[in-house]
């Protein structure tokens, strides 16, 4: 029986979500997003593994990482996202089903506090506790 060496040993699905977060990051980082945090989900929320959450300087270049990460989760990944708010590019949401990705203008941003509601602090119960 041939051996196949091209074909990468299966993990589990991790390696896929895994995969397609780094890929988002690499991509964020390539097109110089700002303030870039990866929030983890899992065993948190069923809706995804990974929130990714980034800032454009200008709704020009939240559009552009937008339509590049389309792009490159299309051509790397073979797979199909959906994306939301593109048009105005104040905030643009990317479902990759295991990775959402948020990218705002850094007003909306700050507005929005879209890591203050996912935050999951696991020190919150202490510091509710020493007052």
């Amino acid at each position: 029986m041939p051996e196949s060496d091209t074909a990468p040993p299966r993990g589990g699905a991790t390696e896929p979500v895994e995969a397609l977060h780094d890929l988002v990051l690499r991509s964020l980082d390539d097109d110089q997003a700002q303030d870039v945090v990866t929030i983890p989900l899992g065993g948190k929320s069923s809706i995804a593994d990974h929130m990714v959450i980034a800032s454009g300087r200008s709704t020009r270049q939240v559009a552009s990482m937008a339509q590049k990460l389309q792009q490159r989760i299309k051509e790397d990944l073979g797979r199909t996202v959906r994306v939301e708010g593109l048009p105005v590019a104040d905030w643009v949401l990317i479902d990759a089903d295991d990775v959402i990705v948020h990218l705002f203008r850094p007003e909306v941003r700050s507005f929005y506090n879209l890591e203050r509601m996912w935050a999951f602090e696991e020190t919150a119960p202490a510091a509710n506790a020493a007052r």
